[in-house]
């Protein structure tokens, strides 16, 4: 990954400013373009990103914390203009509701194919601190490796905080009949589920947690574990036990229905823009892996892939 030094913020201020002097850009709107900001460095990168690729042609840009649920109808009644990760798995039926409202349109879907489930640290495999994994039923046998001191004894899954899926883990465990070996805990946020999975592996120590991909763990190695096959209706929301896994799914984009209106041109490019598993991966690295803001990685993401952006701007 990226080395940075105390130079990082003078070479990424220059080359933004050679950027920008290079760059003669005429406004869609003088209104400003709403950007939603969650709680995952992957996200967040990619808000400023698509803000810097917005400015680039000359718009004004928001950035507006928002509840990852909540922000579609957000985005319906026009309090935000988009949303750039949409995940299948976590917001796929939230989407979807505000679309059937009216006010939301599908701006398209990146090429990143995606996963969220449970999983494990891949070394935890190679050292066979749980025998027979990825197949979830080893871990009737082995709830031990995974007992933590706030766990009583159980194995603990360390899930995202309890806004991302509810009780989607929870209602698993116990569907599996896991319920007497594990217990599911909720991260605070996805910092959390990053600092477990180092403390595990500086410590050693077998460890369930959640997790994505695209996210920087894809290059860490990373291994899910292969739940039940995910059905239509095998969720309880669905009328199913929730024995299921997650399934693979899309990563779209959301914006309000007045966006390509207001803003045509900044439209057309968000509408053409497809980050990859490399891309966002990469971005999300900057954060997690280098230790940047969001905001200087988003920068220094735009400056070293010109090739990946520009021509959405075209």
């Amino acid at each position: 990954m990226f080395s940075i030094k105390k130079t990082t913020g003078a070479i990424i201020a220059g080359t933004m400013l050679a950027f920008s002097a290079s760059t003669v850009a005429v406004a869609d709107s003088s209104s400003p373009i709403k950007i939603p900001t969650h709680n995952w460095s992957s996200q967040v990168v990619m808000a400023y990103v698509i803000g810097g690729i917005f400015e680039s042609m000359g718009n004004n840009v928001e950035y507006v914390p928002a509840d990852s649920q909540a922000v579609y109808e957000a985005i319906r009644i026009g309090d935000i203009t988009i949303s750039h990760e949409v995940w299948q798995s976590s917001f796929g039926k939230s989407f979807y509701n505000a679309m059937a409202k009216g006010g939301v349109i599908d701006a398209g879907t990146h090429s990143a194919p995606t996963l969220e489930e449970m999983g494990v640290p891949t070394w935890v495999i190679d050292k066979g601190l749980c025998p027979g994994l990825p197949n979830w039923e080893a871990l009737k046998n082995c709830s031990a490796a995974f007992v933590t001191p706030d766990s009583g004894g159980k194995g603990r899954w360390l899930e995202g905080p309890q806004s991302w899926h509810g009780d989607l883990m929870p209602t698993r465990v116990k569907a599996l009949g896991l319920g007497d070996k594990y217990v599911v805990k909720f991260a605070g946020g996805a910092d959390a589920l990053w600092a477990d999975l180092a403390s595990a592996k500086k410590e050693g120590r077998a460890t369930i947690i959640f997790n994505w991909t695209p996210n920087f763990t894809d290059a860490e190695g990373f291994t899910f574990i292969e739940f039940p096959e995910y059905t239509d209706g095998c969720r309880t929301a669905d009328g199913g036990d929730g024995s299921c896994g997650s399934p693979k799914g899309w990563l779209k984009k959301a914006a309000n229905y007045k966006f390509p209106k207001t803003h045509p041109k900044a439209y057309t490019a968000y509408s053409k823009m497809s980050f990859s598993t490399t891309d966002i991966g990469q971005m999300a690295a900057l954060v997690d892996i280098d230790k940047l803001s969001h905001q200087d990685a988003a920068k220094k993401w735009l400056a070293d892939h010109k090739d990946r952006w520009e021509h959405y701007t075209k």
